[in-house]
């Protein structure tokens, strides 16, 4: 099977990555890397040996995929002309800066047979692959995502920044319709929403109380989740896998007592399985990981959330 041809659009901080997986993949042919600026397209495509071009059209009948890391406003008018030239996209989160720009590009992906994929990276993180088997119907869920100050991301708040990442697995892992949401928040450094903190409840029962702050000490990415039978901790930045257990019914043990098992995994690298899957969705024609559909309840869920803090920070 001939590799899929390949170009990234945008290569920043984090489309620079994006290109150096595909240039490495055996089964991508990198085409270009595309940015407006000189010197950020010419230093990439120096380091990974492709084209370097300043128009995105350019590459428009000569790629089969591509991967958008612009800036989220442009993210809908590349994406949609892209999909609309029948090339395939994985679009970095949040899919778009509306939920009806984002139902655009589903639409059109449908329309033309494309796959349209969203970069919800810890998706693919080795220690959320390795809840299955453990993960039953859980009953709470908390999330801290911290991180010190950066100017880098600030363009948009920090829940479509940072929080989205757990909102989009959370909302994976529940599968039940949002009933209620509650949140605060503030900006401290930025003109958006620095720190977030929201409480969501789920039709099925679940609650999730989740935190995001980009002006924290500390860098931390920690899930924790309860359920009848256990309750998980996943540490996202270190992966590592904590599962304490109730003995089983009938058991003859001591009140209180339980098992623990802690699992540690490699570092691996996400952002290659996020394309692998990419591409692999692509030569199969199978639907991708993380759907547009599935970006579209994140940015939907973290648009409420941003809409609550506002309103609440405009009550006197």
């Amino acid at each position: 099977m001939q590799p899929v041809r390949t170009a990234v659009i945008g290569v920043g901080y984090l489309g620079r990555f994006h290109a150096q997986k595909y240039a490495a993949l055996p089964e991508s042919q990198l085409v270009a890397v595309v940015d407006a600026r000189p010197d950020a397209r010419d230093k990439v495509a120096a380091e990974v040996g492709c084209r370097a071009v300043a128009d995105y059209r350019e590459i428009l009948g000569v790629v089969d995929a591509v991967s958008i890391a612009t800036t989220t406003p442009a993210h809908f008018p590349i994406a949609r002309e892209c999909l609309e030239r029948g090339v395939h996209v994985l679009v970095e989160k949040p899919i778009t800066e509306t939920p009806d720009q984002a139902r655009a590009l589903i639409e059109t992906a449908a329309r033309r047979g494309c796959i349209l994929q969203v970069g919800h990276l810890e998706r693919f993180n080795s220690a959320i692959l390795a809840l299955e088997g453990v993960l039953g119907t859980p009953r709470f869920i908390e999330s801290h995502r911290l991180a010190p100050f950066k100017e880098r991301g600030t363009d948009v708040n920090v829940v479509l920044d940072l929080m989205i990442h757990d909102i989009d697995l959370i909302q994976s892992l529940v599968g039940s319709p949002i009933v209620s949401i509650d949140a605060v928040g503030t900006s401290v450094f930025s003109r958006e929403l620095d720190i977030a903190n929201a409480r969501i409840r789920y039709a099925n029962g679940c609650v999730a109380n989740t935190t995001a702050s980009r002006v924290s000490m500390k860098m931390e990415r920690k899930l924790r989740l309860f359920q009848d039978d256990a309750y998980v901790s996943i540490d996202l930045q270190q992966k590592v896998l904590t599962i304490v257990r109730k003995p089983p019914a009938g058991a003859a043990v001591t009140p209180g007592q339980v098992s623990i098992e802690e699992r540690s995994f490699e570092q691996g690298d996400a952002l290659r399985f996020e394309i692998e899957a990419f591409l692999r969705s692509i030569r199969e024609g199978r639907p991708p990981v993380v759907s547009g559909e599935d970006g579209l309840r994140a940015l939907e869920t973290a648009i409420r959330i941003t809409e609550l803090v506002q309103g609440s920070e405009a009550k006197p």
